[in-house]
């Protein structure tokens, strides 16, 4: 496959999950701006943060006036799980020149990793395939930039019977359950999942991570005894 079969193969599979990620924009967009924010400042903060949950725990934190230290230390917990997408990455990325790599590595968000990630183990090796991941990676950021700009505008003028946020995780959902394809796989889903729901009241979101590593030592145990669907 050409570089440019990568890239359009990874634009198609990521134009799906917008349907989960355009109300989330928006829904931003509308907080950020009831939470004081200008419009320029709400915009930036999309195209310079570019992570649709840490935007909206600084949006949280900000309206309730915290510290600067609670909402640096609150982000960096949320996005600490970019961590754990770079080091499944390297295999797939790691001879790739510094430029690519902060590109990529700047494109790297939920979405685009779950949908790229299966497309890099399941393909024979190949010097294009990264293409992949930005392709996926621009049509996000592309749905994001103008999700938030539509909240923006509409700033509290979105009836309240709408109420978008359910969309959030339905979204993560529809990602997740087919690449469900063991019994590991499967372990590692419930038993972070129910770590979640256990640690979900802890301080400056500590439960992502906890949870995370509820569900790589659930992988480790398991994996020795797999069984495939």
């Amino acid at each position: 496959m050409t570089k440019w079969k990568f890239f359009k193969q990874g634009v198609l599979e990521e134009l799906p999950l917008q349907v989960g990620v355009f109300p989330f924009g928006v829904i931003y967009g509308i907080m950020a701006i009831e939470s004081g924010l200008t419009p320029l400042q709400a915009f930036l903060m999309s195209s310079i943060i570019f992570g649709g949950a840490s935007q909206i725990v600084f949006l949280q934190l900000f309206s309730s006036a915290s510290s600067i230290g609670t909402i640096v230390a609150s982000i960096g917990a949320v996005n600490s799980r970019h961590f754990l997408y770079s080091a499944s990455m390297i295999e797939f990325l790691g001879n790739l020149s510094l430029k690519w790599r902060i590109i990529l590595g700047y494109l790297l968000t939920d979405e685009a990793y779950a949908v790229s990630i299966r497309k890099f183990m399941n393909e024979p090796p190949n010097r294009f395939l990264h293409f992949h991941l930005l392709g996926t990676g621009i049509t996000l950021f592309l749905s994001w930039q103008i999700s938030t700009l539509t909240g923006v505008l509409l700033g509290g003028g979105l009836p309240q019977f709408l109420n978008l946020q359910f969309i959030i995780p339905l979204t993560f959902i529809a990602i997740i359950i087919p690449m469900v394809k063991s019994f590991s796989t499967l372990l590692v889903v419930l038993g972070s999942g129910i770590s979640a729901l256990i640690f979900k009241n802890l301080q400056m979101d500590f439960w992502i991570i906890l949870s995370a590593c509820v569900g790589i030592m659930l992988g480790i145990v398991t994996s020795k005894f797999d069984i495939k669907s």
